[in-house]
């Protein structure tokens, strides 16, 4: 042993000889881990084919920050903590990017690296070969960082990796495994489930709940504010029965911007729908769960939020007690995990019988129906693609529509996510889009990591949409090989337009039409149809607006991994995008 503390003698039971690789297995199998994701070197190797006799979904991608990216899809799509490995030396340096992303996203990935015996640390000499010191390049982007230098610390390290990664904040954690401990073996007793060894499905305070139910039931004109979190913790079951105690409004954040089963007709998206800014405005009181109240959503104090501040009541459910008071003043905290919290605030209101609905919920609901109509009819009257290139707004709109039901829907791109955020048509249940860190190219990587992740949990195979753009897309191109290998459903509408459309929209409202666009053009050669049929995909070029709805449709009906390749407007796209005013407030507290 390492140290001089006495051990405690294995129980009768215990498992003899367990290879740490598979200990390692066996832990996040505890958590209900069933994906992995990264390119093994010999580090990893026998966790890899070990994972996949086991039953494992094992991805090997083509860059080791789609497996990270893939990895903080798969912890959003199941609500469990992922496991992502990388190589040692380039192959961490090449993830670095996914978990910085991870860290500001709050996706909790437990990234695993490899690295050399560490006598070769500790030489004094030069020109070692793969080798650098990776805990220093990423102790500052993860929430915890450790390094199993001897076999038993497998346990303790890998446990403290996962609870650290899922309390408060959730967030990245990183663990180092060095190669002198791979093969070592370990007598340990079985492993412990989640709640015997970390906080799980914590609750509030009694009297905090009471005190919040008793705030909704005699509020007039509360709202629901729900976050990000809510559909990360996969808490929208619960969230729907408050919703319908409540009988109120359901406001969007930005990071929140899946629909609620039994929800969709009554859920608005803040500040880029006219019914949410109404509730937000006439609230008197906002039930916050699992936001951080940034600045997509003006802390929850300022712009929209103004008219009523003296007045309106906050509840704010939120499993990281350091967060509370922060952006705002808050009259009733609710520290816990929202699984938990959110039905320990439905029966206490349930008790005091609920609340009838506001006056203004239906007029709200009528609204946002006939905004949506509005859209699409303004939509249709824009260029699409007969005589002159398509409008963006015909492009989301057209492809929206088509858009499946049970479907996950991805978004990428920069331009394009602002069409989105006012033109979408659907409804979708489960959105995955990086929202926090506005880091483009992650839609390839986060729709074959959610797509599998979802498969391994379920057991079915659900179809995927990515709409994206072009620029974003050519990230992570190659990732559409993933795709093809584990043939997915997933269709990818590509808004075609040759530049970087925000940066285009930049320089015109810098220095006006005419002046030269340094850097943010790029061809007009490339195909991303031919480019998909290189991969072995399915690809298919369309112009018109009107054939975008059938080119999905076929695409879902022949199965596999299709790319379509829609032209658009430069000029819509730079500079017509929708509310943009609006997106622009997200930062007022600095200059863009």
């Amino acid at each position: 042993m390492y140290d001089d503390q006495p051990q405690a003698e294995a129980p009768a039971n215990a498992k003899k000889g367990i290879p740490v690789y598979k200990r390692i297995l066996d832990l996040f199998e505890a958590e209900g881990i069933r994906t992995l994701f990264g390119i093994p070197d010999p580090n990893f190797v026998h966790l890899f084919l070990e994972a996949e006799t086991r039953g494992w979904t094992v991805v090997s991608p083509h860059h080791e920050a789609s497996a990270g990216h893939m990895a903080a899809a798969a912890a959003r799509i199941t609500g469990k903590p992922a496991l992502c490995i990388g190589t040692l030396g380039p192959g961490l340096a090449n993830m670095m990017p996914a978990i910085q992303c991870a860290k500001v996203e709050n996706d909790p990935v437990i990234f695993m690296g490899g690295q050399r015996a560490r006598v070769t640390e500790r030489r004094v000499r030069r020109g070692r070969i793969q080798f650098v010191r990776q805990e220093p390049m990423i102790e500052d982007s993860v929430k915890f960082s450790s390094s199993i230098e001897y076999a038993d610390q497998t346990d303790e390290i890998v446990r403290e990796a996962i609870r650290v990664a899922m309390s408060g904040t959730p967030g990245p954690a990183y663990i180092e495994y060095p190669a002198h401990v791979i093969l070592e073996e370990l007598d340990l007793p079985p492993v412990l489930p989640p709640h015997r060894y970390r906080l799980t499905m914590q609750g509030a305070d009694g009297d905090r709940i009471a005190e919040a139910a008793e705030a909704i039931k005699n509020a007039k004109n509360p709202i629901l504010l729900v976050g990000h979190g809510v559909h990360t913790a996969k808490a929208g079951d619960a969230v729907r029965e408050l919703a319908e105690l409540m009988q109120c409004p359901v406001i969007q954040t930005s990071g929140g911007t899946s629909f609620i089963k039994g929800l969709e007709e009554r859920t608005f998206p803040y500040g880029f729908s006219e019914a949410s800014i109404d509730a937000v405005v006439e609230s008197d009181c906002c039930v916050a769960l699992a936001t951080e109240l940034g600045e997509p959503s003006h802390y929850g104090r300022w712009r929209h939020w103004v008219d009523n501040e003296a007045t309106r009541k906050w509840i704010y459910v939120q499993q990281d007690p350091t967060a509370i008071g922060v952006n705002r003043p808050i009259d009733v905290p609710l520290v816990g995990d929202v699984r938990a919290v959110v039905p320990q605030l439905s029966r206490a209101l349930k008790a005091l019988g609920g609340r009838n609905a506001s006056p203004s919920l239906s007029e709200y609901i009528q609204r946002e129906a006939q905004q949506l109509d509005e859209l699409l009819e303004e939509a249709a009257s824009k260029p699409d693609g007969s005589t002159s290139k398509m409008h963006t707004s015909q492009f989301v709109t057209e492809a929206t529509k088509a858009f499946p039901k049970d479907g996950i829907l991805i978004r990428d791109g920069g331009a394009t996510v602002i069409f989105q955020w006012t033109y979408s048509q659907a409804k979708p249940h489960d959105v995955i889009w990086n929202q926090n860190y506005g880091h483009i190219g992650t839609g390839l990587p986060y729709a074959t990591g959610a797509m599998l992740a979802d498969q391994a949990a379920t057991g079915k195979q659900r179809p995927g949409m990515l709409l994206t753009s072009d620029s974003s897309f050519l990230f992570h191109v190659g990732e559409l090989e993933v795709a093809v290998r584990k043939n997915l459903p997933l269709v990818i509408v590509v808004g075609v337009d040759f530049q970087w459309g925000l940066e285009v929209g930049v320089y015109k409202r810098t220095f006006g039409h005419g002046t030269k666009e340094t850097g943010v053009h790029w061809s007009d050669k490339v195909r991303f149809d031919k480019i998909a049929e290189g991969f072995g995909a399915a690809g298919e070029y369309v112009e018109k607006a009107a054939d975008i709805g059938p080119a999905i449709e076929r695409a879902y009906a022949r199965g596999g991994c299709t790319v379509i390749h829609v032209p658009i407007d430069p000029a819509a796209n730079s500079e017509e995008m929708p509310n943009y005013s609006e997106f622009r407030t997200w930062y007022a507290e600095g200059t863009q």
